[in-house]
């Protein structure tokens, strides 16, 4: 096992896939950096984790700002002395259709889902070549493989994550490795964003149908962080055996 020791910072942290994927990387032994926006809710999961032995620091984290991100990181070298890991998985997904006109929405996705993932390699891409060692793992969604009515903008910024993604690989030389995860309907909250009535009623009523446990996609992460560091896991896809 590879995850042991090592030091994971992952934005999201506080809910749904950041939150399984931080108990279930701490419960394998990761020294775990939780960030999310919600500071008491955040405290509360590291006083949940720290209860069970995990050895767990929590920092306020708002991925639309670039200070926060970069603070995250700091945070995680200033307590560990390095980091292994930077899991990029903060996202919301407030879909509409495009007569619905929510600019704001448009740009909540564009600033936390693409901008808060270029904020993470910002920050930790210096980091990483000092060390000669580090990891990206970024979440992207099936739906960076289909588009449908509703979602384009949301789909467009978990396109670009796998593009941006792919060309850092690609420039990371030997050293360095890069994941994307792309989860498929996942029981989380991510409809609480959605604004639109029916759209969200939708959502909800597939995710309560069909949708997988959070813990199906950290045991993905889980997976490509545990290889070998001569082994990159490029991408994994993982959904509800039930979605088409």
């Amino acid at each position: 096992m590879t995850v042991d020791g090592k030091v994971v910072a992952i934005t999201g942290a506080s809910s749904g896939i950041g939150l399984a994927a931080a108990a279930l990387l701490a419960e394998r032994g990761a020294k775990v950096v939780l960030g999310a926006r919600d500071a008491d809710k955040l405290d509360g999961v590291a006083v949940l984790l720290s209860a069970s032995g995990a050895d767990v620091i929590a920092k306020a984290t708002d991925v639309s700002r670039r200070a926060d991100v970069a603070a995250l990181v700091a945070a995680a070298t200033d307590t560990y002395g390095r980091l292994d890991v930077l899991v990029s998985n903060a996202g919301v997904m407030p879909v509409s259709p495009f007569d619905e006109l929510d600019v704001d929405g448009w740009e909540a996705m564009v600033d936390i889902n693409l901008k808060g993932v270029l904020f993470g390699i910002a920050a930790a891409l210096p980091v990483f070549r000092r060390q000669g060692f580090g990891h990206f793992v970024n979440t992207a969604s099936t739906a960076a493989f289909r588009v449908t009515p509703g979602q384009s903008v949301y789909a467009g910024t978990k396109m670009a994550v796998r593009a941006i993604s792919e060309g850092l690989r690609q420039e990371a030389g030997e050293k360095l490795r890069v994941t994307v995860i792309s989860p498929g309907m996942t029981s989380t909250n991510f409809a609480d964003s959605v604004t639109d009535p029916a759209t969200r009623a939708g959502l909800e009523q597939r995710r309560d149908e069909i949708a997988m446990p959070p813990a199906a996609v950290a045991r993905a992460i889980e997976f490509a962080i545990d290889q070998p560091p001569d082994v990159d896991v490029g991408e994994i896809v993982v959904r509800p055996t039930a979605q088409a």
